[in-house]
């Protein structure tokens, strides 16, 4: 069912740090040709653009079979989702709220102001993001936590300008699931369209329609989405900002003999749930714990709602289980892979952790799994994949604000510096620079001009 890469003997954990082409041979991820849809969205998105509502209708009619008149979802139809809702779903909705709320709020942090001078002050401020488009998907799963993971860190960061889309189901009369519908309710999100795919996005970046059935463009779109929806993100990046172009899920597990194979099968089936192309990779020295969670995968896959699928994941070339000689090669190893989710089953899993660079989010010991990330442990989901995580983070609070310096100097403290700043100008060539500087302060003699600085090092040189 999964297959069995040996990699003991073969390569030293201190040459992990650069991983060789032959390892990342034997641990492939999917196959994830991001620029090959760019070819399929991009006609898609420029179509939007000049047709705008007329082209989003015709594209969903088209790909998700159903045509929606008003991509604008009622007040009344998010009301009812949220009426509809089973009171033990909702319990565990609220809950989640509430623990990725705190974990944001503590995030969130405050204004920071430097003094690098006596009467000179720089304080950087952090500003939300005046509009942002969040995507749900809603293929294979309506996953509605994605709303709770998109919406509760852009509202504490203080977006005052929030906006959901997900695709029209034709089950529920061309609306979004009615789960996602009744998170969006909870939230107080009133503004939902239904719409998916490459046009979704489309739609947020150019904008369409006008009054209350239109749309105003974004300055931000968020959320995960299959390959059109990130090639569609890849394609107006510039248009708007992204947070990511998330590829395939897939879980790591760092696990020694200490680790119950139950629990490692388990964790290995949960990530494959999603995706055929989903990745699911356990690395271990121990031979016994290889042998054991080989064993457990075909006994829980054949109970499992979703075989199928899972099995496709497993059987995978992304999916392995991988023997290493020691925890310090396999720390090396998945520090490299660069995980969207990392598990750490090992004795000494705390220590561990704090050795790891690169992973989109960590799971530590036993009882963290990352079924529990994905829902109520206080962190955020949308995670960094295909390696992604060793320069870029998941979606956070911060993925809400920007950084905007604001400097303020008094005459004293930029007469203090002045020279410094013409010096810097004419070493570039570019005398205004300077004079925007000198010009304030007329007493003082005219600094060197940049034809000055040029002539004296000529001079300099013919000596």
């Amino acid at each position: 069912m999964i297959r069995r890469v040996d990699l003991r003997g073969r390569v030293a954990a201190g040459e992990l740090n650069d991983l060789p082409a032959e390892v990342h041979a034997l641990v492939p991820r999917a196959v994830f040709d991001v620029e090959k849809a760019l070819d399929v969205v991009r006609p898609i998105c420029l179509d939007v653009r000049h047709r705008g509502l007329e082209a989003i209708r015709e594209y969903g009619e088209k790909f998700d079979q159903v045509r929606v008149e008003d991509v604008r979802v009622p007040a009344d139809a998010l009301k009812t989702a949220l009426e509809g809702l089973d009171p033990t779903v909702r319990l565990a909705f609220e809950e989640s709220i509430r623990r990725v709320r705190e974990v944001s709020q503590d995030e969130l942090g405050g204004d920071v102001a430097s003094e690098p001078a006596p009467g000179g002050r720089v304080t950087q401020r952090l500003v939300p993001v005046q509009r942002v488009g969040l995507y749900v998907p809603g293929g294979r799963a309506p996953l509605a936590s994605s709303v709770v993971m998109n919406v509760v860190p852009a509202q504490v960061a203080g977006v005052p300008s929030l906006a959901v889309a997900s695709p029209p189901q034709k089950e529920f009369g061309g609306l979004p699931h009615p789960t996602v519908l009744a998170v969006c309710a909870m939230l107080g999100i009133d503004e939902v369209y239904a719409m998916g795919g490459a046009q979704a996005i489309a739609g947020f970046a150019y904008g369409f329609g006008a009054g209350v059935t239109g749309c105003r463009k974004v300055n931000l779109i968020t959320g995960p989405g299959n390959i059109y929806v990130v090639a569609a993100k890849r394609f107006l990046l510039g248009q708007v900002g992204i947070d990511s172009e998330a590829g395939p899920t897939e879980i790591a597990v760092l696990a020694d003999g200490t680790a119950d194979p139950v629990h490692v099968a388990a964790d290995l089936i949960s990530q494959a749930e999603h995706d055929p192309m989903a990745a699911s990779v356990l690395v271990t020295p121990s031979e016994s714990l290889a042998a054991a969670v080989a064993a457990e995968l075909p006994r829980q896959v054949a109970t499992t709602k979703h075989a199928e699928r899972v099995t496709e994941a497993l059987g995978g070339q992304q999916s392995a289980i991988v023997l290493v000689d020691d925890l310090d090669q396999g720390t090396a190893l998945v520090d490299a892979y660069a995980a969207e989710h990392l598990e750490i089953q090992t004795e000494d899993a705390e220590e561990r952790a704090g050795l790891i660079n690169n992973a989109g989010a960590i799971f530590v010991g036993g009882w963290s799994p990352v079924s529990l990330g994905d829902y109520c442990a206080g962190s955020n989901h949308v995670l960094p994949t295909a390696g992604c995580a060793c320069h870029s983070s998941g979606l956070s609070v911060r993925s809400f604000l920007k950084a905007m310096h604001v400097v303020n100097y008094t005459r004293d403290a930029l007469q203090e510096v002045a020279g410094h700043v013409v010096a810097l100008a004419n070493a570039e060539d570019l005398p205004a620079h300077g004079a925007a500087v000198s010009a304030r302060f007329p007493e003082t003699a005219a600094p060197a001009s940049a034809m000055d600085v040029a002539g004296t090092a000529q001079s300099a040189g013919d000596s």
